[in-house]
């Protein structure tokens, strides 16, 4: 039996090939009177290859009301989407046993427990430090047309070994080279650095410290001391207008009192309790339980500063992506200076990068120039004179230095130009309240504060500075 009355079936396949539809047209005074066959059907949407997952179901009604679905685009095929590869990820098997937050730990009672805000864990020599779990390639689809649709691959990530450990032949699996504790450095570089120990303050009796590896002080840092270490630098008492430099991250349990001498500089994190004026720089973050006081405080990413009291009064705070508080200010309108959303270090560190790559770009043109012009002589002579030899293994010298120079260059480069692509929109957070008295500046935006404001977070929004309430 064929179809009866005037009918066309059209057939279009999604741009993603996951879809079809068909479109059955027909003139108003035919619709009552056409009968559709469903080998019509199957031969419209074979002639649009399509012959994976049809819905039998739905050209069996078509067929049986065609006037139902006269004029009307149905969806006859569904194909089956790819399923995205996860990214790759690095598991630290040593910190099963230790519970790390982001800051310090809240106690039933609502004290904070700031002795135990960061952990530096021992590790033995030998020990599994971290384990690489590869990206996946996803699970591939099917279109209507039967082809398969390729999965987006998980974006693979790579282990960073620093000092002290080892990787496996795979590169998946990261070994303590020695007995010591691990420590994060630039660019999460993980490292593990024996430790130096300090039970009592560091005064005139211990003198400045100057260690290839973690240090501990069981006491006080006073006036005029210096501490440098390539790890951590962990303090369970108080620091004075002394001067604290390491590659990793900087804990203070008992705050800092620095009377504006001395300095705090981090690769990583610095968290304390409180910062009275002082001059303070992390890599990454500031993570203060109680005050902020009339201090210079820089950090790469965050300063936060939300514990109980949670307070910042006075001075200049910096932060490339977000600065938060429970209290900005006070009542008398004390000056203080928020900024956020710049990273003039990098900036600034970039335009030099560009210089010097341009320098060393012209330098090895020139030294491919004087190659070019030996190459020629030995060409035509066969043989390099003994002045000319000399300077042609000066050359080849020169080149070597200035290539490995430029791979370096770039890779900073690189590093730089995918941190600064990776900004955040920035922010500035008062969780309580944020007297008047403040001037916050949001790249080249500036406002000030000329009244209270309760749960605000300030951001910026179409090229300007805008509120938003905290729930």
């Amino acid at each position: 039996m064929e179809g009866i009355g005037k009918y066309k079936i059209d057939v279009k396949v999604s741009a993603d090939k996951l879809e079809a539809e068909v479109l059955l047209r027909v003139d108003e005074q035919d619709i009552d009177e056409i009968v559709i066959l469903e080998t019509d059907v199957y031969k419209a949407l074979q002639a649009s290859n399509v012959k994976y997952g049809i819905l039998d179901d739905v050209v069996r009604d078509i067929c049986t009301l065609p006037a139902k679905y006269a004029n009307a685009r149905v969806k006859v095929a569904q194909g089956v989407a790819p399923v995205a590869g996860t990214d790759g990820t690095i598991e630290y098997p040593y910190l099963a046993s230790i519970n790390e937050g982001e800051g310090p730990k809240e106690l039933e009672d609502g004290r904070v427990d700031f002795y135990n805000v960061t952990t530096i864990p021992n590790v033995a020599k030998g020990q599994l430090l971290a384990r690489k779990i590869p990206a996946s390639q996803g699970e591939p689809g099917t279109a209507v047309t039967g082809e398969p649709i390729a999965p987006k691959a998980g974006k693979e990530i790579n282990m960073k070994p620093g000092k002290n450990v080892v990787l496996n032949q795979e590169r998946t699996m990261l070994y303590a080279a020695i007995d010591g504790q691990v420590s994060f450095t630039e660019q999460s570089k993980m490292n593990v650095f024996p430790v130096f120990e300090v039970n009592g303050d560091v005064d005139f009796g211990v003198g400045n410290i100057d260690f290839v590896g973690t240090v501990v002080i069981r006491g006080n840092v006073l006036n005029g001391f210096r501490v440098k270490s390539s790890g951590d630098i962990r303090v369970l008492g108080s620091v004075e207008g002394a001067e604290l430099y390491a590659e990793g991250s900087i804990e203070i349990k008992s705050g800092i009192v620095a009377q504006d001498k001395g300095c705090i500089v981090a690769g990583k994190d610095v968290r304390t309790s409180f910062i009275q004026n002082a001059n303070v720089t992390a890599g990454n973050q500031v993570i203060v339980s109680q005050s902020i006081m009339f201090s210079t405080v820089r950090a790469g990413k965050q300063i936060i500063c939300k514990g109980s009291k949670g307070f910042i009064i006075g001075g200049v705070l910096q932060a490339g992506e977000k600065i938060v508080a429970r209290v900005f200010g006070n009542s008398s309108a004390t000056p203080t200076i928020l900024e956020v959303g710049v990273k003039p270090e990098l900036r600034q560190e970039l335009a030099s990068i560009q210089k010097e790559l341009q320098n060393v770009y012209e330098n090895l043109r020139k030294t491919d120039q004087g190659l070019g012009v030996m190459n020629q002589i030995l060409q035509v002579s066969k043989e390099l004179p003994a002045d000319k030899r000399l300077m042609q293994i000066k050359l080849t010298n020169t080149r070597l230095v200035l290539e490995k120079e430029s791979k370096e260059l770039e890779a900073r480069r690189n590093d730089i130009e995918l941190e600064l692509k990776g900004e955040g929109p920035a922010a500035i957070e008062a969780y309580h309240v944020m007297y008047p008295g403040i001037k916050m500046t949001f790249g080249k935006l500036v406002h000030f504060i000329k009244h209270e404001y309760a749960r605000t977070r300030f951001i910026v929004l179409d090229g300007e500075i805008s509120t938003a309430t905290l729930i």
